[in-house]
């Protein structure tokens, strides 16, 4: 869509000229056509923002024409002009498509802002119909990357508790993927058509974040030049999702408590209560028990919003998960890098593996994002994938002896958690005799198979 460009189709002569010379001064481009035949050729030559189309045509009416133009740019916005007494005709011509109608005569300044709110309606519904696909091919429920058994409970929990409309309380450390979480409880959901509405409730001061949530009235307070409806209003039919939940003030928090309780707010200088229909997903990484305890955090409302908790767990506790991580981020970043780069080396991966990951699964993104572009090769080694470490370790302050053992049986738990127990696979990633490893195994006193557990699915389908 090109916003700046629009066609107008009637077969009055004089008034095309007029609508052509007001419309460029007002700084669009116009193509004018006095047939259908030189619309429709318009049309398939180039694209429009926006259609104007006189109801009343010579070959064919303005309706008809409207349906044909749409075949060829479906996402285009008509205007329709009609004469005085047509008006039951420009309401099915809305029922069929029409953005809006205009009745002949009109104000110029009329049409223009016709024009204007017709063209921002189109922007937002193409926003929105390129959105839903983003969401789905990046944060649809299936793409999610995960196959460590603490996540498989998570995913489990997800598919059961999306249809629902319950509040979700999702825990866990900063990139953890708490928001991925919820996209994908929303588009799961019998909500997954309106609208998945997102905002970080530390980002803003309190003055803002209130306005910002529930709207206000124009002014209501410096700087309030026109009415706002609020990120819950935007947010109505679909899911609302306020991360970092404990860094909401308290004098927001018992707004927020009766949208829990009643669906209603009032806006900013308002004193009409509104009404939403909304689904409410929190997320945090501190310990709301502690500001509870503190007085920081309303006790009423960490009960009402701890409905269905979900805790995310670290990476550091999945790292099965990393190879799989890796892999999908090299591909992602590979592909936007127009890179070709096929892997890491095995003690590339064992740098990751060994890694600790305090920035979680967006740590580890940043990681491979970095690598990539810095890259030569279609190969990352050791070198590449994390900067050297500074600073005295725990390691440095033990022996050597016990540094070393430390090591090794962190490396084999490690190895073992990957291969799911495989000692065959184990050793060869190691690059280990299969005898050598099971020594090694045997001096830590780890058992391969206390890492054969089943997907959780299986065990549910041998369950049942």
């Amino acid at each position: 869509m090109t916003p700046g460009k629009i066609l107008i189709v009637d077969d009055d002569r004089n008034l095309l000229g007029l609508i052509k010379m007001r419309l460029e001064t007002s700084g669009y481009a116009v193509t004018t056509a006095l047939t259908d035949q030189e619309a429709k050729a318009a049309v398939a030559g180039d694209v429009f923002g926006l259609a104007i189309v006189d109801l009343q045509l010579g070959e064919q009416d303005g309706i008809s024409l409207m349906e044909d133009l749409h075949t060829v740019s479906p996402g285009m916005p008509v205007i329709i002009l009609t004469a005085h007494g047509s008006i039951e005709s420009a309401v099915e011509a809305m029922k069929r498509g029409a953005t809006t109608y205009l009745t002949k005569p009109f104000d110029a300044r009329e049409l223009v802002l016709h024009i204007e709110q017709a063209l921002e309606r189109g922007r937002l519904t193409s926003e929105i119909s390129l959105l839903k696909g983003l969401l789905a091919e990046r944060y649809g429920f299936e793409n999610i990357v995960a196959r460590s058994e603490a996540m498989e409970r998570v995913l489990e929990v997800v598919s059961r508790i999306a249809p629902t409309d319950s509040t979700v309380y999702i825990h866990g450390e900063s990139g953890t993927g708490k928001e991925l979480i919820a996209r994908a409880l929303h588009l799961s959901s019998g909500r997954k058509d309106k609208p998945f509405v997102a905002i970080n409730c530390a980002a803003l001061p309190e003055t803002l974040l209130e306005s910002e949530l529930f709207g206000h009235e124009k002014g209501s307070f410096t700087g309030a030049v026109r009415t706002s409806k609020g990120l819950f209003v935007q947010a109505h039919g679909g899911t609302i999702f306020l991360d970092e939940i404990g860094d909401m003030p308290l004098s927001i928090q018992s707004k927020f408590l009766r949208v829990l309780q009643e669906r209603q707010f009032t806006p900013v200088g308002g004193d009409q209560p509104v009404s939403v229909d909304v689904r409410v997903i929190v997320a945090t990484n501190k310990d709301l028990d502690k500001l509870v305890a503190q007085g920081s955090f309303r006790e009423d409302l960490y009960y009402r919003i701890h409905v269905i908790p979900l805790a995310l767990p670290p990476l550091r506790e999945r790292k099965e998960d990393i190879p799989l991580l890796v892999d999908h981020f090299l591909k992602k970043f590979g592909t936007q890098m127009n890179k070709g780069v096929r892997g890491l080396t095995p003690k590339a991966l064992q740098k990751l593996m060994l890694h600790d990951w305090p920035g979680n699964v967006r740590e580890l993104e940043n990681t491979i994002e970095y690598a990539i572009a810095m890259t030569r090769d279609d190969v990352i080694g050791e070198d590449g994938v994390l900067p050297a470490k500074t600073g005295i370790s725990d390691d440095q302050l033990r022996t050597l002896k016990e540094a070393k053992e430390g090591f090794e049986k962190e490396y084999l738990i490690n190895i073992l958690k990957v291969t799911r127990g495989n000692v065959s696979s184990a050793s060869e990633l190691a690059g280990k005799y299969r005898a050598d490893f099971y020594n090694l195994l045997k001096k830590y006193e780890i058992n391969p198979a206390d890492f054969k557990k089943e997907p959780l699915q299986q065990k549910a389908d041998s369950d049942g």
